[in-house]
């Protein structure tokens, strides 16, 4: 059953609680990438339209320690926030008591209000993060009905979601959310064929889920990245002092036999002695890296070959990057993907969040794909196939 939307929300003069995604990096007290603040202003604007008090919430990081608390406030966010929509964001530097609800109980229609960091609540056990039922009971009382807009925690059970879910009237998703759902869920359940998945980063373990459901779903699984080092291992090549997760050797080896002939491994690799982005470098093929030396990025053939076996693509998911795309002279590759993807004509390409996001953001990219994911882990469990509890809390249409 498809889940109930914000469309579908009867708000007029009610206290909405949303749930969003404001996870976002912080320097010296800038933020330096709003990507995810952006994303979230769609679902506030249409409560504001639809006449709604409403009232944001999100984590920053990872707070256990009071000490913690440091440069963790979300004051800096609803600053921003109230940059970006041109209207005043009243901000309460608290997550429960008097001084909340009696700024919540003193709003009008078309105000928007933000509390703080719903890690705080983490200092004296893991409260949040822990779906503390007390908590997630008095979060809801504080609002009408609930909106969940935050993909990047709805793999996770916690109070601000789940929590809330089970102790308000009625819930819906946000429009990133339902996005997210939309894409996401569509390319793994129901793909327009040929689809190419393409999976990159250093681990295997992280994708192992992945991989194994995708098999069942792709015509293709290009492998990049650290990972494709330690299938290379398994094959019985030199990899040299490349990253190679020994203990997932077997594994790597079954997958490829799992695979029969869908997973592609690269062909050549951008090799260096030195895990430097000024370190000399030369191209080797896959049986020719030396015992000293280590891969930081597909060669030119692999990528050629890649971007052969996607011309035809109609579906194309993307998650972790092909090489070590933070440094300029090994991000050949990774770019190398995004132009690709971003040429290619009647296919729907998603990002799955993390590093490959980053990677198509920071490269100029954020425009060219259907979908750019703002939940790594989320988006990675939603490719294994498993439910998201924040997802799952959702009231059915």
């Amino acid at each position: 059953m498809p889940k109930k939307t914000v469309h579908d929300l009867n708000v007029i003069g009610k206290t909405v609680l949303v749930r969003v995604d404001f996870n976002v990096p912080i320097k010296a007290g800038v933020i330096t990438d709003d990507n995810r603040i952006r994303q979230a202003i769609p679902t506030i604007k249409l409560l504001l339209e639809k006449q709604a008090k409403v009232v944001l919430f999100s984590h920053l990081g990872r707070v256990k320690k009071p000490e913690d608390k440091a440069g963790k406030s979300l004051d800096v966010v609803a600053d921003a926030l109230s940059k970006l929509m041109g209207i005043p964001v009243k901000f309460v530097p608290e997550t429960r008591g008097q001084l909340l609800e009696t700024a919540i109980t003193s709003m009008q229609v078309g105000d928007v209000l933000m509390f703080e960091n719903t890690r705080f609540e983490d200092i004296e056990g893991k409260k949040e993060s822990g779906n503390d039922p007390e908590l997630g009971k008095y979060w809801a009382s504080l609002g009408d009905c609930f909106v969940n807009d935050a993909f990047g925690t709805a793999h996770r059970a916690h109070a601000s979601n789940v929590g809330i879910a089970n102790h308000i009237k009625e819930t819906a998703a946000g429009l990133l959310l339902q996005k997210e759902i939309d894409f996401i869920g569509t390319a793994v359940n129901n793909p327009k064929s040929p689809f190419i998945a393409i999976l990159g980063g250093a681990k295997v373990s992280d994708k192992i889920g992945v991989i194994k459901n995708l098999l069942k779903k792709a015509d293709h699984i290009l492998i990049g990245g650290g990972m494709s080092y330690t299938f290379m291992k398994a094959q019985g090549l030199e990899i040299g002092t490349s990253i190679v997760e020994l203990d997932k050797i077997d594994l790597a080896l079954d997958l490829l036999e799992e695979a029969n002939g869908k997973i592609v491994l690269p062909s050549d690799f951008k090799v260096t002695k030195e895990f430097s982005n000024d370190a000399p470098y030369r191209i080797a093929l896959k049986d020719d890296i030396h015992a000293d030396e280590m891969g930081l990025d597909i060669g030119p053939k692999t990528l050629a070959d890649y971007q052969t076996i996607l011309e035809d693509a109609k579906t194309v998911v993307w998650n972790g990057p092909v090489g070590v795309f933070e440094f300029s002279q090994f991000a050949e590759g990774t770019e190398g993907v995004c132009e690709t993807l971003a040429k290619l004509k009647n296919a729907t390409t998603i990002i799955g969040g993390g590093d490959s996001a980053a990677a198509a953001i920071q490269m100029g990219y954020e425009h060219a794909f259907s979908h750019i994911s703002t939940g790594g882990g989320a988006s990675l469990e939603y490719l294994e196939g498993k439910l998201l509890p924040g997802v799952e809390c959702i009231d059915e249409q």
